[in-house]
């Protein structure tokens, strides 16, 4: 599998929780939803009491890019990483200057929101205002949209669930473009729901 994005997660879902290994040697490209559908991946893994090898990829581009969107914080937690964790130069990770809005963050209680609600707020205004030209409006309603939807999965899901975004530039396009990427694998809207409803009707 050389890319692991929302364009083919469904197949890259079937692929890893059927084989032992879930193998990213060959992964060219991993973008924020691949990297938090993998953890989701091992978060449902570990609820079944399973910790899979996961061979990283040989691409140390894509090394340096899960660093500094922190995939390694939480990927050793979940999985048995081959090789071990890589040790990064300081260089490669993180700067003032890094087009990442929001590094891969857990939520699993309100203060996790309240986190990341100030962390993009840091900065939307370097990236949202100045690579897509974003309004105060504009980036608040980002911000809030953002909120809720990590709302969501404190209300409704009962498990973690993680987030992740990032800023990327397709040259093919001239175009910038914002992926925002929040998974959990809860119980969903419609279970959480009927089961408040049946508390009521009691």
């Amino acid at each position: 599998m050389t890319q692991i994005s929302e364009d083919n997660f469904e197949q890259v879902l079937q692929l890893f929780t059927e084989s032992s290994t879930i193998d990213l040697q060959d992964a060219a490209f991993i973008d924020p939803y691949g990297m938090v559908g993998i953890l989701e991946i091992g978060e449902l893994l570990r609820a079944e009491g399973i910790k899979k090898r996961l061979l990283l990829p040989e691409s140390e581009e894509v090394i340096k890019y899960l660093e500094r969107m922190d995939f390694f914080k939480f990927a050793d937690k979940y999985f048995s990483l081959e090789p071990a964790r890589p040790q990064i130069s300081e260089k490669y990770k993180r700067s003032s200057y890094s087009d990442v809005l929001l590094e891969i963050t857990p939520i699993e209680k309100s203060d996790d929101i309240h986190y990341i609600v100030g962390k993009v707020k840091k900065r939307a205004n370097a990236i949202l205002k100045k690579h897509l030209h974003y309004d105060e409006r504009a980036i608040n309603g980002f911000i809030v949209a953002l909120s809720e939807v990590c709302q969501n999965i404190i209300e409704h899901s009962e498990t973690k669930g993680f987030v992740g975004i990032q800023k990327y530039h397709f040259q093919n396009l001239n175009k910038n473009v914002v992926k925002i990427a929040v998974m959990d694998i809860g119980i969903g809207f419609k279970k959480s729901l009927s089961e408040r409803f049946e508390l009521l009707r009691q």
